[in-house]
């Protein structure tokens, strides 16, 4: 018989990221990958032996009807999102969800109350925030270290085109290498609108996500601008106001080369950190912070894997029985504070968030 407190864990979707995520469930105590699900039984059954997961189903229905399943991790696109986690909370379980959340501020709410309303927990897949370096970054912004805080600036990107000639990225179903973004549409989500698509909810999210961490607030009103593709953001810079003169910016988008920093400026010093999404090199996951003087100052943390720091929150509070409310709040801010920006860029003016 499994362990009462041993959280198993049931795949929707076998998306790239769910190797990762199947991983860390694998190295979390307490947690287990019991099934996968997926719309073909060949890609189930040839995942599941992969990855380890003991059961294998040829529906994402069936993994929410299989009783044994405590939580659901979903990686499907985010246009699926909001259907699915819906169907797996009127099932009884526990939903970590891939960013964004969904592709609307309602369905984000909507996806919020019907957990709610089941007594289940919500978390989107934003993993640094789970990391020890998360909470030793957000130590420095409260304890007076850069005194009053006034300013987040970050990004988050990487190039396309270069990363799409790379034989390891070969999308699915693409008949060979694909050469152009044009060639890349027909099976690159991140291309199609219907599919929720676009460098804000892929990129940018973490950019909104960093801000809303530093400031503990939701901005008064957004203006963005983008450069489309195919209708959706290829790249997108944000401006964001928040109460007491603090402002927060970002771009974020898929024509410049990898970066993924941030830093956050005070009155009377500022943190850099410049791998904020996911450490460089594991094993040093870092900061650096600075003072009036231009005196630095690096910092170094614990290094455990941030997927399974994410896996392991988000097990022990189900098996302890306590719901996190907070985690499904900043979800649903950030999909609030992303589609005040998607409107910004499409209409081309300030919105206000009531």
């Amino acid at each position: 018989m499994s362990d009462p407190k041993t959280v198993r864990w049931g795949v929707l979707g076998t998306a790239r990221i769910a190797t990762k995520v199947s991983s860390a469930i694998h190295s979390t105590p307490g947690a287990e990958l019991l099934a996968i699900g997926s719309r073909s039984p060949d890609r189930a059954n040839q995942w599941a032996q992969q990855h380890g997961a003991s059961q294998s189903y040829a529906s994402y229905q069936e993994v929410l009807e299989d009783d044994r399943v405590d939580a659901v991790y979903i990686p499907l696109p985010p246009s699926m999102h909001h259907e699915w986690t819906l169907k797996a909370a009127e099932h009884g379980k526990h939903i970590l969800c891939e960013k964004p959340l969904a592709v609307s501020a309602n369905q984000a709410a909507e996806m919020a109350a019907a957990c709610q309303q089941h007594n289940r927990q919500l978390m989107d897949a934003v993993m640094w925030v789970h990391h020890p370096r998360a909470t030793a970054m957000k130590a420095a912004l409260t304890d007076g270290t850069l005194g009053t805080l006034k300013r987040v600036t970050s990004a988050f990107s990487f190039h396309m085109e270069n990363w799409l000639q790379r034989p390891e990225n070969q999308l699915p179903g693409a008949p060979q290498q694909i050469a152009t973004l044009e060639e890349a549409i027909p099976y690159e989500l991140r291309l199609q609108r219907d599919l929720g698509g676009g460098a804000l909810g892929d990129l940018g999210w973490y950019c909104v996500r960093a801000s809303l961490w530093a400031f503990d607030e939701l901005p008064e009103r957004v203006l963005a601008t983008a450069r489309f593709f195919n209708d959706v953001d290829f790249n997108l810079s944000g401006l964001m106001w928040f109460s007491n003169n603090r402002v927060a910016s970002f771009d974020c988008g898929y024509d410049q080369v990898w970066r993924k920093w941030f830093e956050v400026t005070g009155t009377d010093g500022s943190l850099v950190c410049d791998d904020f999404v996911n450490p460089r090199d594991p094993q040093k996951p870092r900061y650096w912070t600075h003072n009036g003087a231009l005196e630095s100052q690096e910092h170094v943390t614990a290094t455990p894997i941030q997927e399974q720091c994410m896996v392991e929150h988000f097990s022990t509070a189900i098996a302890q029985g306590q719901i996190n409310t907070q985690w499904p709040t900043i979800a649903v801010n950030t999909q609030r504070v992303c589609s005040a920006l998607d409107e910004s860029a499409r209409t081309e003016r300030i919105v206000e968030l009531h």
